[in-house]
C-alpha cells in the first residue's frame, strides 16, 4: 500500500497476510517469501517512479506487527537530505496519500507487481 504521508513520492508499506508480531515469528519459507515480496515491491517502486535506487526499512519497536518500508530516493532531493534515512525529513510537511492524485502512481506499481517477474543480472536493477 502507498504510505500516508508520502513522504517521498512512491513511498509504500508491504504488510503480511496474516499480520504476526516479527519476521521471525514466521517460518523460514514465510520469511523468504515476505523479504522476496518486499524485494519485489522495491522493484516495483523503483520502476513505477524512476527513483534512483530503493532504501528498505524493517523495525516493529513502536508497530509490533510486521511491516516493511520501501522508500524510493531521487537525484533531486535537498542536498541535506540526500544521505539520511526517510526519517529526516518532516513527515508533518510531507502531502498526505490522495487516492485521486496518487491514482496513476498506484496503477503502475500495481501493474509492475502483477506482471511476470523479470530476471535481473546480479546487482542489477532492471529497468
Amino acid at each position: 500500500m502507498l504510505g500516508d504521508p508520502q513522504v517521498l513520492r512512491g513511498y509504500c508499506l508491504l504488510l503480511p497476510d496474516p499480520v504476526v508480531p516479527h519476521l521471525n515469528a514466521l517460518p523460514p519459507a514465510g520469511q523468504a517469501a515476505f523479504l522476496a515480496d518486499m524485494a519485489r515491491l522495491g522493484q516495483a517502486v523503483y520502476e513505477s517512479t524512476g527513483a534512483l535506487r530503493v532504501n528498505y526499512a524493517m523495525f516493529g519497536n513502536l508497530e509490533p506487527a510486521l511491516h516493511a518500508h520501501v522508500f524510493p530516493r531521487y537525484a533531486n532531493e535537498p542536498r541535506a537530505l540526500r544521505g539520511v534515512h526517510p526519517w529526516g525529513y518532516d513527515w508533518a510537511l510531507a502531502p498526505a496519500f490522495d487516492p485521486g492524485r496518487d491514482r496513476d502512481l498506484l496503477a503502475a506499481i500495481r501493474a509492475r507487481l502483477t506482471a511476470p517477474p523479470q530476471v535481473a543480472s546480479a546487482g542489477e536493477m532492471t529497468p
